[in-house]
């Protein structure tokens, strides 16, 4: 099968976009080629330039088509229409079912004439995050200006150009030219083919593959820590960037002067990843060491003292910035900042951040017994929280909020688990993050997020479609991870109302507020889905459910999924949306069919056996879910497997006789309500 080489050689790209450059590319090519049949395709990005392979047929074959027009019999005017648009005569039209229809014979077209044709629009749509404009005499838009265009079909040039009418494209054409390093190789070389393209680029210091790039930067900078006896801090997404900066990736170490290391490790680390895409060092014990690692992008001619020098001077300066940070946000205690949340807008509709710490305040202090935190504690922490919003180094590095918090919180003499709480309420920031454990922690990062949900949602901000403008999923979920790791018992509904009542206004009634335990619940079926669990059985335990107690709600969950994983339960499962099933249909013709069956009117052992069943089992399975011994009350109700087995092979339920047949529908409306004690199992897939 024919390779088409593809590459797309521009100045520099943000790295950010590149990788999904790539894969757009793919996608976009594989499907404007769908009738050439691609395959193998992969896709390449860096600094400079994103490229695909793929290999596919030498043609699309040709086909026939049938164009179905008007009915026979129809006007004129419609029949003319139709053959005008399609530039034939009525002579070339056919009778077919009714219609008149043009059979259009397409003839084999070229794979080198179908790409030089759908790759000129394609470029011009491309979907970049952010285009730009350059030059003179083109509309034409690229995430930076593009320089080269290679487009090879086993070797030879597919000849296209950007130009369209009067727009020139810039000039821009195909033709088999590449370019290596920008500053140690930049003569064009012409490839033969994919092969040669990559080993020609790894000849002029190019590293095409992204994923190579990252395995040597990540592999460079470990092993020249490791000869130091260092670590490097994990921070993969560093490694990616890092990679969409450099086409010729080598690590070095640099040394940091002795007169910062009483910085805070995070601020160090920060400073260099924000200003300088620099790798922090840890030593054994996970302290800061004195060295920092980073890559460059190019092998310089004196080995690189002279890169290590300049890097360890514009590290001096940046740490100075810190330092003066730092210096200045200790001259006054974390307590006295807070007045000046007063001035911070929070949201139009909600007041200032002085109005949301009050908030928090009270709610955190309402969560600590529920968690078992000094209430006291846990307003203080609260009342400190967001004052480190109002400091020098939280304005220049907004990733330390919190952090910084604690930092100062400690310098001020604060509690122990008050400045923990401070650095930790923010927790979980992200999937991989963890959630706080200790008391006075969890109360204030579960009141920030609450407070968060339940602002929002007043104010008419809840998520919509993909938007999610202030991060309430993120919010929901890590209220979610803080009870389920922690194995809080909390009524979220009753805590919702807590927190609303001290909501400005009258956002405290806004109707949106009711919607905020099916949006929790539904983060949570989501959660259930990405880990793997049975999300349906949730859904099946929740439906008529008013019970907002998670950690609940899970027991209950893993107790019901136990039994369906028996054989007894699976029958159990199957046997009474059986019984469903019925009621559903009958109760449509004459039901519903409620109320106490006649024992009088049992005709047959298994309908005794099912009533006395019965009544054995519902107490049993209501005494149990009341107490939460949820594994005895699905054990309790699997019994009834047996006896429900033995029911409907032996028993009509639709007698012909009415009586009878309303005794049993009223048998089965008991064991109904025996079932969705526990849950709706029509929800349950299987």
């Amino acid at each position: 099968m024919p390779e088409l080489l593809l590459e797309l050689l521009s100045e520099e790209i943000p790295a950010r976009m590149q990788t999904r450059a790539a894969e757009d590319l793919v996608r976009l090519v594989g499907e404007a080629l769908a009738p050439l049949n691609p395959c193998a395709a992969t896709g390449f990005s860096g600094p400079r330039r994103i490229a695909l392979t793929l290999t596919l047929d030498a043609m699309v074959p040709g086909t026939t088509i049938a164009e179905r027009g008007p009915r026979e019999g129809a006007p004129d005017r419609a029949l003319d229409g139709f053959t005008r648009k399609h530039g034939v005569t009525r002579d070339d039209l056919v009778l077919e079912g009714g219609f008149w229809v043009l059979n259009r014979t397409l003839p084999p077209v070229e794979a080198a004439t179908r790409i030089a044709e759908i790759l000129p629009p394609l470029l011009r749509r491309f979907p970049w995050p952010k285009s730009m404009r350059w030059g003179q005499g083109s509309a034409f838009t690229w995430v930076r200006p593009l320089r080269r265009i290679l487009c090879l079909l086993d070797g030879q040039i597919v000849d296209f150009t950007l130009a369209e009418g009067e727009d020139n494209g810039h000039g821009l054409r195909a033709d088999r030219l590449s370019e290596g390093h920008r500053f140690t190789a930049p003569a064009p070389f012409a490839p033969e083919n994919a092969a040669a393209w990559q080993a020609g680029l790894r000849d002029r210091q190019v590293l095409a593959d992204a994923a190579e790039r990252r395995t040597l930067i990540a592999e460079g900078v470990a092993r020249l820590a490791a000869e130091e006896g260092l670590s490097v801090a994990a921070d993969p997404g560093l490694v990616d960037e890092v990679a969409g900066l450099t086409e010729w990736p080598v690590p070095f170490l640099g040394r940091i002067d002795a007169a910062f290391m009483d910085l805070p490790a995070e601020v160090m680390q920060v400073s260099m990843r924000v200003n300088q895409r620099y790798f922090a060092l840890r030593n054994d014990d996970g302290s800061a060491a004195p060295r920092f690692a980073f890559v460059a992008n190019l092998l310089p001619a004196d080995g690189g003292a002279l890169t290590i020098a300049g890097n360890e001077r514009v590290l001096r300066a940046r740490f100075a910035d810190a330092r003066h940070f730092w210096d200045l946000d200790r001259s006054r205690t974390l307590a006295s900042r807070v007045p000046a949340l007063d001035a911070v807008t929070f949201h139009a509709a909600l007041g200032s951040q002085g109005a949301r710490v009050a908030r928090i305040i009270r709610l955190a202090g309402l969560l600590a017994p529920m968690v078992g935190a000094d209430p006291a504690q846990a307003e203080r922490a609260a009342l400190l929280a967001k004052a480190d919003l109002t400091t020098g180094m939280v304005g220049e590095f907004p990733e330390l909020q919190g952090v910084m918090g604690a930092y100062y919180a400690r310098h001020d003499g604060e509690a122990a688990d008050v400045a923990n709480a401070v650095a930790e309420h923010y927790m979980p920031r992200g999937q991989t993050d963890g959630v706080p454990t200790a008391p006075v922690s969890i109360a204030v990062a579960l009141a920030d997020k609450i407070d968060s949900l339940t602002a929002f949602f007043a104010a008419g901000e809840k998520p919509g479609g993909s938007g999610d403008p202030y991060a309430l999923r993120r919010a929901a979920l890590g209220v979610i991870r803080i009870i389920r790791e922690n194995a809080l018992r909390l009524d979220l509904v009753r805590v919702f109302v807590l927190a609303s009542e001290s909501l400005p206004g009258d956002l405290a009634n806004a109707p949106d507020l009711d919607l905020l335990p099916a949006f929790v619940a539904e983060r949570l079926r989501v959660q259930l889905r990405a880990e793997g669990a049975r999300h349906d059985i949730l859904a099946a335990i929740s439906s008529g459910n008013a019970d907002s107690d998670i950690t609940r709600l899970l027991a209950r969950t893993e107790a019901l999924a136990a039994m369906l994983a028996t054989d007894d339960g699976r029958n159990l499962l199957a046997a009474t949306k059986r019984a469903a099933n019925i009621l559903r249909i009958e109760d449509r013709k004459d039901g519903p069919h409620d109320g106490t069956p006649d024992p009088a009117l049992y005709e047959q052992d298994e309908e005794r056996d099912l009533a006395n069943a019965l009544l054995d089992t519902i107490p049993a399975v209501e005494t149990a879910i009341a107490d939460e011994r949820f594994e005895d009350a699905m054990r309790d109700a699997a019994h009834l497997r047996p006896v429900l087995d033995r029911f409907f092979e032996a028993v009509t339920v639709n007698a012909d006789r009415a009586d009878l047949r309303l005794n049993r529908l009223r048998l089965l409306a008991n064991l109904r309500r025996m079932t969705v004690l526990i849950a709706d199992f029509s929800q349950i897939e299987g």
